[in-house]
């Protein structure tokens, strides 16, 4: 009825879609499930062999769609090209259909722009790091930061020297933030004398 509506011709179950909608030459292919899964992906990312506008239909999730995993979650599918439809249903039975967000060709430059600052922290970081200290995919692990490198730098700058002034420890090489950490004395290994 959604599409019906908007003058589309609509069949269900039409070569193995779920849902088909013709309009002239527009072809309108919706994949629905009880929930969002890989395989449903999978199936509308097959579809788009049909037609540029794949749409996934499901449930509204219960948990909160102002959550990271959600705004994760469609990122996804607008990255995948696809279009968004919730649909739920009142006391009465009737279905009620609502367009999240549409098919539409995503812009991955666009994107990489919105994430410059977060491109520039991670090379920072890999440039601020003098070795390769934690393994790639630990989990629940403490790991080796530029910041921890840099706070260990001046301990054994201390213990080795004595007491010192931080303009002194940045001559021997500790970066400009080493007033900040002494500063904050995150780790509590340093003591103002």
């Amino acid at each position: 009825q959604y599409f019906r509506r908007q003058g589309y011709e609509v069949k269900g179950e039409v070569l193995h879609c779920d849902l088909a909608a013709v309009k002239a030459d527009e072809l309108i292919i919706v994949e629905l499930k009880r929930h969002l899964s890989v395989e449903l992906l999978i199936q509308a990312a097959k579809r788009q062999r049909l037609t540029d506008l794949v749409y996934i239909a499901i449930p509204k999730p219960k948990y909160s769609l102002f959550s990271k995993k959600w705004q994760d979650i469609c990122h996804l599918i607008r990255r995948l090209e696809c279009g968004l439809l919730f649909v739920s249903f009142q006391k009465g039975g009737a279905g009620v259909v609502t367009e999240v967000f549409p098919p539409s060709p995503f812009d991955r430059h666009k994107s990489m722009q919105r994430s410059k600052k977060k491109r520039t922290r991670i090379i920072k970081e890999m440039d601020g790091r003098s070795g390769d200290y934690n393994v790639g995919g630990s989990h629940q692990t403490k790991i080796m930061t530029a910041y921890k490198e840099n706070c260990i730098q001046i301990a054994c700058l201390l213990l080795r020297f004595g007491p010192s002034t931080p303009k002194n420890l940045r001559q021997w090489g500790t970066g400009e933030k080493t007033l900040d950490i002494l500063s904050k004395n995150y780790y509590g290994w340093f003591e103002k004398i």
